[in-house]
């Protein structure tokens, strides 16, 4: 892992606790590792060095600091980590159990999961079923099966909880929105012309740059209509949030998308405006830490421009990396989000 010195010095010096996890500082004059946030006095930059991880620093001969425990911070991680693959896996684990398996109070990993995630463990467990069932009906498995493959006890838990989630009927959204009907337009707005369309259930594009014939190939069976006064309505929204791209939003969707895209997707909509992550720590968020090109891809692939900000996805090393509507694009609303 190459770190870049001057940002890692930049995240220390700012205390930045979004950096833990990412590196640890050897201080050379007091033999001690830390974790980018440590409260202590800062010492002189040429006193200084990055390391990958703790078991680097020590290996360099540093031993852990014992005011900001770096070591806890990648316990942590792992622990979420290791949750949510399970989780993702099917595997039917209660807090208790999911607590248990890492080693935590019940309260403890509960409060851990959710700060790293953002959602619950159940709330996660939840969505992961649902898209479970959502990538095997991608397949053109039948229903029924994918339901129940995804774990399930029977297909009315399935529409008692998951289904509103999905937006299209299930049968719909495995024949490529036969059936549905979505509307569409194309609106002016400060970043260029945007087209919006949506079904009744909520949006399912939001893009630039393109148009009626477009949208018509993402949803080869669906009836494409010109949009209507519902969807006027719906459009001033999500300008809105083009124009203030860091405001909350509680937008209507209804998107799809296999498993792991959607895990993505639920990850960037997470980012606080303002903020990045990179695609490794969405892989990571996604349950599959491993998965850092597919991270990149599921951004690329994300059908709601701004609504899920993929824009606040970068590389690793700082730089922007792609955005399907051109890195500009991507450079003012990050900045517009800073400012």
């Amino acid at each position: 892992m190459t770190i870049d010195s001057d940002a890692a010095w930049a995240a220390f010096d700012a205390r930045d606790k979004a950096s833990d996890g990412r590196f640890v500082v050897g201080v050379r004059t007091t033999g001690i590792y830390c974790k980018p946030s440590c409260p202590a006095r800062r010492p002189r930059r040429e006193n200084v060095a990055f390391y990958a991880d703790g078991a680097a620093a020590r290996a360099a001969g540093l031993r852990a600091c014992l005011r900001c425990r770096p070591d806890e911070i990648a316990r942590d991680r792992v622990a979420v980590a290791a949750a949510m693959a399970a989780l993702d896996a099917g595997d039917a684990l209660s807090l208790d159990e999911l607590a248990a398996r890492a080693g935590y109070a019940p309260h403890h990993f509960h409060r851990l999961f959710a700060r790293a995630t953002g959602v619950t463990p159940a709330a996660y467990a939840r969505g992961r079923r649902a898209a479970r069932v959502a990538e095997a009906l991608t397949e053109e498995k039948d229903v029924t099966t994918a339901i129940y493959e995804a774990g399930y006890a029977a297909p009315s838990r399935f529409y008692e909880g998951a289904a509103p989630r999905l937006g299209m009927t299930p049968s719909a959204w495995a024949k490529g929105g036969a059936g549905v009907t979505i509307r569409w337009t194309v609106a002016a707005t400060p970043l260029g012309a945007m087209l919006v369309a949506a079904t009744d259930k909520g949006l399912c594009r939001v893009s630039f740059d393109e148009n009626a014939a477009a949208l018509a190939a993402r949803f080869p069976a669906a009836t494409i209509l010109p949009g209507g006064e519902a969807l006027a309505a719906l459009v001033r929204d999500v300008i809105a949030v083009v124009e203030a791209p860091g405001r909350a939003h509680a937008l209507p969707l209804d998107v799809r998308g296999t498993a792991f895209q959607e895990a993505v997707w639920q990850a960037l909509a997470r980012i606080p405006a303002g903020e990045t992550r990179t695609y490794s720590e969405l892989a990571a968020l996604a349950g599959k830490p491993a998965a850092v090109r597919a991270a990149g891809s599921a951004c690329g692939a994300n059908p709601l421009a701004l609504v899920v900000p993929c824009h606040r996805a970068q590389r690793s090393d700082g730089t922007l990396g792609g955005y399907a509507y051109g890195l500009e694009r991507k450079r003012v609303l990050l900045e517009r989000e800073r400012e």
